[in-house]
């Protein structure tokens, strides 16, 4: 598949939902929940921190009996994920993704946030892919 990080981000067209790091949990799960996500940028200013999701949430709070009114984004954000850049490829994000055992990746470019690519985005753009491969061999055989 030769899609894109960044023709995923245009069609996207949405830029990532921040929290600052010191920000409370709960109040991180009620942003989520409002922008109907199931993570958030932490930044700093302009500065990328990490990532926080919900599964984040249930095995860093909730499994281990927290509060999330007192737990801090930044104690339980994932940190030091893969990068990717625009230029790279979903087959890569997919290959990633599995690796790591991750849904989430940042996006960079000229070390600037410029998006964030999930599991659901590749899982989306695979299927579109290949729809897009049984449609172009349907017309082929019609034409043949």
């Amino acid at each position: 598949m030769n899609t894109t990080v960044a023709a995923v981000l245009k069609r996207k067209n949405q830029f990532p939902v921040t929290i600052a790091p010191d920000a409370p949990v709960f109040d991180a799960l009620k942003l989520m929940d409002e922008k109907n996500v199931g993570s958030l940028v932490v930044v700093d200013g302009d500065k990328y921190l990490g990532i926080i999701t919900e599964r984040d949430y249930t095995r860093k709070v909730f499994l281990k009996g927290k509060n999330s009114n007192e737990t801090k984004v930044s104690e339980i954000m994932s940190v030091n994920l893969p990068a990717l850049s625009p230029s790279d490829k979903i087959d890569y994000c997919m290959e990633l993704l599995s690796d790591k055992n991750i849904r989430y990746m940042p996006v960079f470019e000229n070390d600037k946030l410029t998006g964030i690519i999930s599991m659901s985005d590749v899982v989306k753009e695979t299927i579109l892919d290949q729809k897009n491969t049984i449609d172009h061999l349907q017309n082929y055989i019609r034409n043949s």
